[in-house]
């Protein structure tokens, strides 16, 4: 479980504006449920997705999508992981591949999290940021996520991973613009996945 609490490159728990802001949600929190619920909704209400708001900069490290306030899904997912750790509680990182347009290919990977509670175990969440048609909520044991699974190409990725998949750090390394990132956004096929482009040593749920 240690892997799922530690300071890394990109879940940077440990920075000062991250262990400030952890520190401000667990003050107001009555537990470990309370407090994964308001780490959850700072990140999905009040940090911005990128492309929804069409906002730059684009953001990968955890501290990063905190100072600007903004990220895409994956940078979203970082920030609540690092927030999680910072109050002790491990959290990793999912993947969901999604049709980008709802209707077959394109397909791209969707990333959220997955908290461990101690009255449940792994339990996933998604803070991508609520809009029109998208209604994700913290209520475990019952999972509420962004987005459901639908065409025979879609799929939950298993696993749980400590770290960010690196054919996601590389888009959001390189591309310094929001539309580009959306017009390059990473996808894994099941095939890959299973095939070792998923952290080998993730666990399963």
């Amino acid at each position: 479980m240690q892997r799922f609490l530690a300071h890394s490159t990109y879940i940077d728990c440990d920075a000062p504006g991250i262990r400030a802001r952890a520190r401000e949600l667990a003050a107001a929190s009555t537990g470990e449920l309370d407090l994964v619920e308001r780490c959850f909704e700072f990140v999905r209400d009040r940090i911005r997705h990128s492309w929804d708001y069409q906002l730059n900069p684009v953001t990968c490290r955890a501290s990063d999508v905190l100072r600007h306030g903004t990220g895409y899904c994956y940078a979203k997912s970082h920030l609540l992981a690092a927030l999680l750790r910072a109050n002790g509680v491990p959290a990793g990182l999912c993947y969901q591949r999604l049709s980008v347009n709802d209707a077959g290919p394109p397909y791209c990977l969707h990333g959220l999290n997955a908290v461990h509670l101690r009255a449940y175990g792994w339990y996933r969440l998604d803070a991508r940021g609520n809009k029109a048609g998208v209604t994700a909520r913290f209520c475990p044991p019952r999972e509420v996520l962004a987005f459901p699974i639908r065409g025979p190409e879609e799929c939950d990725l298993p696993g749980i991973l400590a770290e960010p998949l690196p054919a996601v750090v590389a888009v959001l390394e390189k591309y310094r613009d929001v539309r580009l990132v959306h017009a390059n956004v990473p996808d894994v096929a099941p095939a890959a996945w299973h095939a070792g482009a998923g952290d080998p040593h993730s666990i399963s749920r």
